[in-house]
């Protein structure tokens, strides 16, 4: 136990020669790798969207595949899985009609729908301070630590910053873009016009499904040429500036190894394939996934390191952290937040910059 527990222990120490853990996965469409693939759509004006592409003057483009912020929203919640659930405390808030996961919260500690649920606000509030002012990150990893692995910004209250050590991103390169054309057709349009149903884009019948509506030209997907990549990197550095609420240096130790382990755990754990509705991705088996130790004197050092022992250190690192295994439960107060609601900006701002929000 004591052998796995400071297995990295050179990695979490202030004076480590190692800066951070890189991985490159080389990805392809589950169809193959001349398949075509359909990224995300980004408002470009009013009236339409694209896809985000960017074109160099040699001719070469990078298509963003799946964005840093998308890539924690899927990593984060695997631990809700039975498998590492006991590895963090689960927060549960309930609502007026549903039970959310803070996992399942965009922005993690830091979202709306955490502001107002009490009382765990308070506690997350006064967290966010003690991190702000004294560097203290133990009572934030006692409550939300994953908003500690994949970042946090509190900024529409305590204004406290924490950066993503894990971060990850999908690219293509040099991509085709395509187009598509469909039509919608309308049997009850037929039926109610005795046959032939009229065409159009718009109007009433339109709306209600009772024309031929034709979508022609529209977004087709794209053809990486250039291949696949997925670039993720575990940054040390803000791992190592994580002060327990003791700050004795063991208590520090114990902190760090704990974020360590959550973090080495959705690095390591098998990505999700199904990044969106005509966009799935397996890794390529005749490129191997590249992962490397980088020091601060820019040397890389190859390095292996399997997902069962990843979770192996995580789990014992999680025991000697003294995790809460009992649920936390929470409940979203929407009274209280229809009544900021209406109160003026400067009240609004200044109420939750100085205090969490509570009656």
């Amino acid at each position: 136990m004591t052998d796995t527990l400071c297995k990295f222990d050179d990695w979490i120490q202030e004076n480590s020669s190692i800066g951070a853990l890189v991985m490159r996965q080389y990805l392809e469409p589950i169809e193959g790798t001349d398949a075509v693939i359909f990224p995300p759509t980004y408002p470009i004006d009013r009236d339409s969207a694209g896809y985000n592409i960017d074109r160099f003057d040699d001719g070469t483009n990078v298509c963003q595949i799946d964005s840093v912020g998308s890539q924690a929203n899927r990593m984060e919640p695997i631990f809700k899985r039975a498998k590492y659930r006991n590895l963090i405390p689960q927060v549960v808030i309930e609502t007026e009609d549903r039970e959310l996961n803070i996992l399942d919260a965009g922005h993690r500690a830091a979202d709306a729908i955490v502001r107002f649920a009490t009382p765990i606000n308070s506690q997350l509030y006064q967290a966010f301070a003690s991190l702000r002012d004294q560097g203290e990150a133990e009572s934030l990893a006692r409550i939300a630590p994953t908003s500690i692995v994949f970042g946090a910004w509190d900024s529409r209250g305590t204004h406290a910053k924490l950066p993503r050590i894990v971060r990850s991103v999908i690219r293509a390169f040099n991509v085709k873009e395509l187009k598509r054309s469909a039509q919608y057709a309308t049997i009850a349009g037929e039926i109610l016009e005795g046959g032939e149903a009229e065409t159009g884009e718009s109007g009433a019948k339109a709306e209600l499904g009772l024309a031929h509506v034709p979508s022609v030209k529209t977004h087709g997907g794209i053809r990486a040429d250039g291949g696949i990549r997925r670039d993720a990197v575990l940054n040390l550095s803000p791992l190592r500036a994580l002060g327990s609420a003791s700050r004795e240096p063991e208590d520090d130790a114990r902190l760090r190894r704990y974020i360590l382990g959550l973090c080495l755990v959705a690095f390591t754990a098998p990505a999700e394939i199904a990044l969106r509705e005509g966009c799935e991705l397996v890794p390529s088996l005749d490129r191997p996934a590249e992962w490397k130790v980088v020091r601060h004197d820019g040397n890389r050092d190859s390095f292996d390191l399997g997902h069962g022992d990843a979770l192996d250190f995580a789990t014992v690192a999680a025991n000697d952290f003294r995790v809460e295994q009992e649920e936390i439960r929470a409940i979203f107060d929407s009274a209280m937040a229809r009544r900021l609601l209406s109160a003026n900006a400067d009240t609004r701002r200044s109420r939750l910059r100085q205090d969490p929000a509570t009656w």
